[in-house]
């Protein structure tokens, strides 16, 4: 175990240098879903559309335009998955398993408010779950054409755009301008470039936030100006800790940049065992860190096709070839200084465990970096186990 200088807390707790300094935004965001909830029941009171989806390539500007509220459901607990496993396998992925268990058990009130549900074709236990989900759920298949450096397969994207615009303009009864798309663009961008500060708040050296306190920080609803005040509280937050000298983590603790499958609110396991044993994620590549803000949409051009091309850039495991997500590895090791890749795999994504293979020779080959895979689920059955690994690893990169 790497001996913590008196700067470094653990997840949650406050230090004494930080006693000082505000930390009204870390304790905002672990009890945001209240807030979140409450705005969403006021927004549909007032007769505005509700917009459920579970992946990064659901636009949240086309749903802001047609003046809905998106939502980003994909569950996070594993208190949701033994109610999904009523119908679902069990050797599925847990992601797949924690949303559908509040479709079925009721429990969300965000799954229960929405008037809508966007299923992105991004992954086969996803395209199966909203069939069932199709049953009592109001559904539109968002098909992902996944051939990422086809002209072809991107016009076919740009169609099925074209027809999530549509299907929101007739279940809602509005009409979708180029001007409120525009308008829409430009509210996400500025959204996106807040979540981006955030991130880069990472490349600081010695760390000023920890990995754990950045994860915190996502959240479900777009377009919510209470979730952006506490953004902005959160960088002001940062911007006093650097100039008190406050550390997260000890100067010389290993730089984790994490890839793979996407973590929240309840799901930060790898990311606490990481710290527990005395590395600090500087980012988190996946769709839940930086992934889907590093790139704007194009304030210039035809709105929709902008939205379209930018969520399509998206690189993800689904897409065949995938040389972006190397493309951006790299960038992020060099901007973040990283010592070591970690790659979190939930169990049963087989697009991101096959994936692996080529992730690992490119950093260990390529980027000259230790990596290490962990395949793992909701669970803390495993973290015992977990900590071992992870220790390992750190200190082969302190060698």
């Amino acid at each position: 175990m790497f001996s913590p200088q008196t700067t470094q807390t653990t997840p949650g707790t406050i230090s004494t240098e930080e006693s000082s300094i505000s930390t009204a935004p870390l304790e905002y965001f672990k009890k945001a879903i209240s807030s979140e909830i409450q705005y969403v029941r006021e927004q549909k009171a007032k007769g505005r559309g509700i917009v459920g989806f579970y992946c990064e390539y659901t636009p949240r500007d086309l749903i802001l335009a047609a003046d809905a509220v998106p939502i980003c459901l994909c569950g996070s607990s594993q208190s949701s998955i033994a109610d999904a496993e009523t119908l679902l396998p069990s050797n599925l992925c847990p992601l797949i398993k924690s949303s559908f268990g509040y479709v079925v058990s009721g429990k969300c009130p965000l799954v229960n408010d929405s008037d809508l549900f966007v299923a992105e074709t991004t992954c086969d236990g996803k395209k199966k779950m909203y069939e069932i989900m199709a049953r009592t759920k109001p559904i539109h298949v968002l098909e992902l054409t996944q051939k990422v450096d086809n002209e072809l397969a991107f016009k076919h994207w740009l169609r099925e755009v074209e027809d999530l615009k549509l299907k929101l303009e007739q279940h809602f009864g509005v009409e979708i301008t180029n001007d409120k798309l525009s308008q829409a663009i430009r509210k996400m961008n500025q959204e996106r470039a807040l979540i981006l500060e955030i991130q880069e708040l990472g490349k600081h050296r010695p760390a000023i936030v920890s990995g754990y306190e950045v994860a915190q920080t996502r959240y479900r609803v777009a377009g919510f100006e209470q979730n952006l005040h506490q953004m902005r509280q959160f960088l002001q937050m940062a911007k006093q800790r650097q100039h008190s000298g406050y550390q997260a983590a000890p100067a010389g603790a290993p730089r984790v940049l994490l890839t793979g499958c996407p973590t929240g609110q309840g799901t930060e396991k790898l990311i606490e065992v990481i710290e527990e044993c005395g590395g600090i994620v500087v980012v988190q590549e996946a769709c839940s860190g930086i992934k889907g803000v590093f790139e704007p949409v194009n304030e210039q051009g035809d709105p929709l096709e902008a939205i379209a091309r930018k969520h399509f850039n998206t690189p993800c495991s689904c897409m065949t070839p995938n040389q972006g997500r190397q493309d951006l590895l790299k960038r992020l090791a060099d901007e973040y200084q990283a010592d070591v890749v970690i790659e979190l795999v939930w169990q049963a994504c087989h697009t991101y465990n096959v994936e692996a293979v080529l992730i690992q020779d490119y950093v260990q080959q390529q980027l000259g970096l230790p990596y290490l895979k962990v395949e793992t689920d909701y669970s803390n059955s495993d973290r015992e186990q977990l900590k071992v690994r992870v220790q390992t690893l750190l200190e082969l990169a302190q060698c």
